[in-house]
């Protein structure tokens, strides 16, 4: 799966709230409560990763998780990032 086009990039953006592009990555940063709470959204992002047998930098740092997402193959991001990143956005809601 190529890398996408910038204009394309950005297009695509729009649609994902306070996820921004940094380099070659998708990033966005979510805030929990808790420590636990944050884990079980890491959980769950790991389900949707591997289904996808695509696989985010998660850092967490106790409530906080950054996730950046690239397609290394491909040297920058592709439709597989941004079909993860939508997965994440639908995880974080439940």
């Amino acid at each position: 799966m190529p890398a996408l086009p910038d204009d394309l990039i950005a297009e695509r953006l729009a649609a994902l709230p306070d996820w921004d592009r940094v380099g070659d990555e998708l990033v966005k940063r979510f805030e929990f409560r808790t420590f636990p709470e944050a884990i079980a959204f890491v959980g769950r992002v790991a389900v949707e990763a591997e289904a996808a047998n695509h696989h985010p930098d998660l850092d967490i740092r106790y409530n906080r998780v950054r996730v950046a997402l690239t397609t290394h193959d491909e040297g920058g991001i592709s439709d597989k990032d941004f079909a993860l990143a939508e997965a994440i956005e639908r995880v974080r809601e439940d």
